[in-house]
C-alpha cells in the first residue's frame, strides 16, 4: 500500500521526521517496506509563464519564447516542444539549474540565438516516462515559485506491508488513526456536511440476502457532467497512491476508497431497468465485467441485479452494462456493507483481485456508510455538478460486537512487563475503544472498524503495540538447563537419517501434497485426501505414500543427465481411518504415520579398475541395506522378506517386509508400466516402510566368551523352486531353539540350478556354525544336531543332496 506522506500529515502531523514516522509505524505492526521520493532531485526549476512565441529564423521546428519567471525581466529561451504556446505555465530550468542524471543548464546559443534556460517536460524532470511535449501546469500556480514547492515534490511515498488482520489500516485515514494512537497527537476528524437535496428521486432496492449484504445505501444524482476534468490536486494524490486517473466519477470513487477505506460503485441510472435486487447469484447467469471478462455465476456469488439482468458482482466489480461514460447524465451512487465471509475468495475464483474485494473480505466499517456517501456526493457535485436526491439507507443485519474482557494481570504476564491500569486505559482511549474497568479487568467495546479484536489476546496485542515493542525490557529467560538422557534402546529420526546417509543415500524433502494421479499409480489410492484450497491444481491431494515423490525426484535428476541416484525421505503420510479415535498420529479420522522410503538407481559403484562394475542396483542391494540397518541401527529387529505385490512395484520382484508377524513395508523394483509412463530407462529399486519399528533396539547384554571351539558344517539341500529362503530361515530358527542354542549361526552361500536336478528344483548350500558354551561338541553331538536340521528342513520339502 502506497501512502503519500503529505496526504497522511493532512490528518495527523506528529513532530517526527519521515524516517522516525516510518519507524513508529513499523514497530506498531504496519511495516514500512520502502520510503521513496515523489520526484528525483533537481534544482533551479521554477513556475514560468510563456508570454510570446515566434518561429526561429533558421529552424522550422524551433521556437523562440519570451518567458516570465517572476524576476522582472523576460528570458529568451529556444524551445522545440510541439505544444509550446503563449499563455501557458510550464516548468523552467534557469541557467545553473541541475536536472536529474547530472544534466546542468548553461547559457547557450541555438542556431545563432541565445537561450537563457530550458522549458521542461515531465520526462526531463524524471516525473514521467511519456514524451508528449512541455509539462503544462495549473494556471493557479504563482509565477517564480520553485517547482518543488509549488507541486510539493519533496513529498515522500511510504510503501506499507500490512498484515491481513489490519483491515482498519487500508486507507490514508486508517493509517493516520493508527499514527495518532501511537504518538498521542490529535487526529483531524474529517467533516461530512450533508449536500442539499434538490430532487425527490430514489431508486427502489430489495435486499433478499442478509447473509450477503447487511446494509445498503444509495442516492440518485441527476444532470452530472461526466466530461468534467478531475482536479489536479485529486489526480496528484491518486497517482502518488498508485492509482491511474481515469475519469472524474471513477477518480472520485477511488479517491474516497483510498482516503477513507470506503469502496463504492457508481451506476449509469438510465441503464438500470426497474429496481435493484441484492441477492445470491443463480446457476446459468452470466455477467460481463468492467475488465471485459464474462463470468458464469452460481449460488455462492453475490450480485446486484435489476429486473432484467445481473449488473454487478457484489463487493468486487461492476458490470459493463451499467458502467458510466462521457455520455452519462444521471447516476446512482451505491455504498454498502458486504459480509467478509460472503466476499472472501470470490474474486480469486475468477482469477483476479480488486481493491474493493481486498477491503470487503477483511471487513469494512459499517457505521459510517451514510456519512461517506455524503462525502462522495459532495465531491461529485463540486466537480461534476448535478442535483442530488435523498439517501436511501436500508439496514437488514449488522455485526453484533461482543464486549471483550482483558485481565490486567494477564496482560502484564503475557507482555512481560508491568503496565499500570492507568496506562492501559490511556492506550484504549487513544485507540478509540470504549471500556469499563474495575480493579482486575477491563471490559472493552471495540469500534465498528476493528474486525480483528475478538478475544483477550487481541487486546493484549493492542496494548503491546501502542506501548511500544522497543520499550519492552530485554530479559533473558530464566530456566534450568537439563540434559535429558535418551534411553539406550531408543533410536531417533535423525539417527536413521545419519545411518542412511552413511550408506550413501542423500536426503530429499518434498511437499506432502501431490498429484492425484501419483496416488493412483503408486499407492492404488483412488480416494485420496483432497485439499480444500490447493496452492496449485497439480498439488491437490495429500500423499499416502512417499514413492511417487521419490520417482519424481529421480525423473528430475535424469533430465539433468544424472547417471545414478541414491535418495531417501522420512516424512508423514496421510490416510483416512474413520475407525480410529484422535491421538498423536490420528486427527479427525486421518492417520499420519511416519514413513521412510529410499530409491536406488544406476551403477552400484562408480566405474573403476579395481573391481568389475555392476551396471544396475538390484533388489538384493536394497534388501542388504535394510538388513544392515536392522543389524547395526536397530539390533533385535528381525526382518522377513515375503514375496508380495504392490501397485508401484514389479509383480515378480517385490517383497513385503515383515517384522514379528506384522507387515511394515515393501521393497522391490519399480513396475515396468510406470517406467514406461515416466520415461525411466532402467529399473530403480525402492523400499518404503513404517519408521516406528526401527526406533526400538535391543539393548546389548554381556555374554561370556565361550572357551569351546566352533564347529562348521556345510549342507546342500534340494527343494522345490517355490520354497523360499524365508521358510528355510524360519525352520533353522526352530532348530536353534530345539538344540538349546547350539546352532549359533547359519548362512546361505550358494544357489544351484542345473545338471543333476529336476527342472523345478534348486539346491541351496548352507553353512552352519555350531557351538556349546559348556563343553566341546563331539562328532556324535554334531551329527545329532545336523540330523535335527535335516529333519526340520524336510518339513519344508527339502532333502539332503547326494
Amino acid at each position: 500500500m502506497r501512502v503519500p506522506e503529505s496526504w497522511l500529515r493532512s490528518f495527523v502531523n506528529p513532530p517526527l521526521s519521515t524516517a522516525q514516522l516510518a519507524h513508529k509505524l513499523t514497530m506498531s505492526g504496519a511495516e514500512v517496506e520502502e520510503i521513496s521520493p515523489v520526484a528525483p532531485p533537481f534544482t533551479g526549476v521554477v513556475v514560468a509563464l510563456v508570454k510570446e512565441v515566434v518561429k526561429h529564423p533558421d529552424a522550422d521546428k524551433l521556437n523562440v519564447c519570451q518567458v516570465d519567471i517572476g524576476s522582472g525581466e523576460l528570458l529568451n529561451i529556444v524551445c522545440g516542444a510541439p505544444n509550446v504556446r503563449a499563455g501557458i505555465k510550464v516548468p523552467c530550468a534557469m541557467v545553473g539549474a541541475e536536472l536529474p542524471n547530472n544534466f546542468k543548464i548553461k547559457l547557450a546559443k541555438v542556431r545563432g540565438i541565445a537561450s537563457e534556460g530550458m522549458l521542461c517536460s515531465a520526462r526531463e524532470l524524471g516525473l514521467s516516462e511519456e514524451q508528449s511535449g512541455l509539462w503544462i501546469l495549473d494556471e493557479a500556480l504563482r509565477i517564480g515559485t520553485p517547482l518543488r514547492e509549488a507541486l510539493d515534490l519533496d513529498d515522500q511515498i511510504l510503501t506499507l506491508k500490512l498484515t491481513p488482520n489490519k483491515a482498519d489500516c487500508l486507507s490514508i485515514y486508517g493509517i493516520a488513526r493508527e499514527l495518532s494512537a501511537i504518538t498521542g497527537v490529535a487526529l483531524k476528524q474529517p467533516d461530512f456536511p450533508r449536500v442539499p437535496v434538490s430532487i425527490p428521486d430514489t431508486l427502489p432496492v430489495k435486499l433478499s440476502a442478509p447473509d450477503l449484504c447487511g446494509r445498503f445505501s444509495g442516492r440518485v444524482i441527476r444532470q452530472v457532467n461526466c466530461k468534467a476534468p478531475t482536479p489536479d490536486w485529486m489526480k496528484t494524490r491518486l497517482e502518488r497512491a498508485g492509482q491511474r486517473s481515469i475519469s472524474a466519477l471513477v477518480d472520485i470513487s477511488n479517491y474516497v476508497m483510498l482516503e477513507l477505506g470506503r469502496p463504492s460503485h457508481i451506476f449509469d441510472l438510465d441503464k438500470i431497468r426497474g429496481h435493484l435486487h441484492v441477492r445470491w447469484g443463480q446457476p446459468g447467469e452470466t455477467l460481463k465485467l468492467l475488465n471485459g471478462n464474462t463470468i458464469s455465476l452460481d449460488a455462492q456469488v453475490g450480485v446486484i441485479a435489476d429486473e432484467q439482468q445481473v449488473e454487478s458482482l457484489a463487493g468486487i466489480m461492476g458490470g459493463e452494462a451499467t458502467a458510466v461514460n462521457d455520455d452519462t447524465r444521471n447516476i446512482y451512487v451505491e455504498a454498502a456493507f458486504w459480509w467478509p465471509d460472503a466476499i472472501r475468495g470470490r474474486a480469486r475464483r475468477y482469477n483476479f483481485l480488486t481493491d474493493a474485494a481486498h477491503r470487503f473480505e477483511r471487513g469494512v466499517d459499517y457505521a459510517n456508510i451514510v456519512e461517506h456517501l455524503e462525502y462522495i456526493s459532495q465531491l461529485i457535485l463540486q466537480i461534476c455538478g448535478g442535483k442530488a436526491g435523498p439517501i436511501d439507507d436500508t439496514i437488514v443485519q449488522l455485526p453484533q460486537r461482543k464486549a471483550v474482557k482483558m485481565r490486567t494481570a494477564r496482560c502484564c504476564q503475557v507482555i512481560g512487563t508491568s503496565i499500570s491500569p492507568t496506562q492501559i486505559a490511556e492506550i484504549f482511549t487513544r485507540l478509540g475503544f470504549s471500556f469499563t474497568q474495575n480493579e482486575t479487568e477491563f471490559v472493552v467495546q471495540t469500534p465498528s472498524y476493528r474486525f480483528d479484536v475478538e478475544i483477550e489476546e487481541d487486546l493484549i496485542e493492542e496494548v503491546a503495540r501502542i506501548w511500544g515493542y522497543e520499550n519492552l525490557p530485554e530479559r533473558p529467560p530464566q530456566m534450568t538447563a537439563r540434559l535429558h538422557s535418551l534411553p539406550q534402546a531408543c533410536r531417533t529420526q535423525h539417527g536413521m537419517r545419519r545411518a542412511l546417509a552413511a550408506l550413501g543415500y542423500s536426503e530429499v524433502v518434498n511437499f506432502s501434497f501431490v498429484e492425484a494421479q501419483w496416488e493412483q499409480d503408486f499407492a492404488g489410492n483412488t480416494a485420496p485426501i483432497k485439499l480444500l484450497n490447493p496452492i496449485a491444481s497439480n498439488l491437490a491431494v495429500m500423499r499416502s505414500s512417499l514413492i511417487g515423490s521419490l520417482v519424481q525426484n529421480l525423473v528430475q535428476n535424469l533430465r539433468h543427465r544424472a547417471s545414478s541416484a541414491r535418495i531417501f525421505e522420512i516424512a508423514r503420510v496421510f490416510r483416512f481411518n474413520p475407525t480410529v479415535s484422535d491421538g498423536p498420529l490420528t486427527v479427525g479420522g486421518i492417520d499420519q504415520p511416519l514413513h521412510m522410503a529410499a530409491l536406488a538407481y544406476g551403477p552400484v559403484w562408480p566405474e573403476q579398475w579395481g573391481r568389475k562394475s555392476r551396471h544396475c542396483t538390484d533388489f538384493f542391494d536394497l534388501k542388504g541395506d535394510l538388513e544392515y540397518l536392522a543389524a547395526n541401527f536397530a539390533p533385535g529387529l528381525q526382518l522377513q522378506f515375503i514375496a508380495a505385490e504392490h501397485p508401484a512395484l514389479h509383480p515378480g520382484r517385490c517383497a513385503q517386509i515383515v517384522s514379528e508377524g506384522r507387515a511394515i513395508g515393501h521393497v522391490g523394483e519399480l513396475h515396468p508400466r510406470w517406467m514406461q509412463k515416466y520415461e525411466i530407462s532402467e529399473a530403480p529399486v525402492l523400499f518404503e516402510c513404517l519408521l516406528q519399528p526401527w526406533l526400538h533396539a535391543r539393548v546389548p547384554v554381556y555374554k561370556e566368551i565361550a572357551r569351546t571351539p566352533t564347529v562348521v558344517r556345510d549342507l546342500a539341500v534340494v527343494m522345490h523352486e517355490q520354497v523360499s529362503w524365508s521358510q528355510i530361515d524360519a525352520a533353522l530358527n526352530i532348530v536353534a531353539t530345539q538344540v538349546q542354542g547350539r546352532l549359533k549361526l547359519w548362512h546361505l552361500f550358494d544357489v544351484y540350478r542345473g545338471t543333476g536336478l529336476q527342472e523345478n528344483e534348486k539346491s541351496l548350500a548352507l553353512r552352519l556354525w555350531l557351538q556349546d558354551t559348556e563343553e566341546t561338541l563331539t562328532e556324535e553331538k554334531v551329527e545329532q544336531i545336523q540330523q535335527v536340521v535335516i529333519n526340520e528342513l524336510a518339513k519344508c520339502g527339502a532333502s539332503l543332496r547326494m
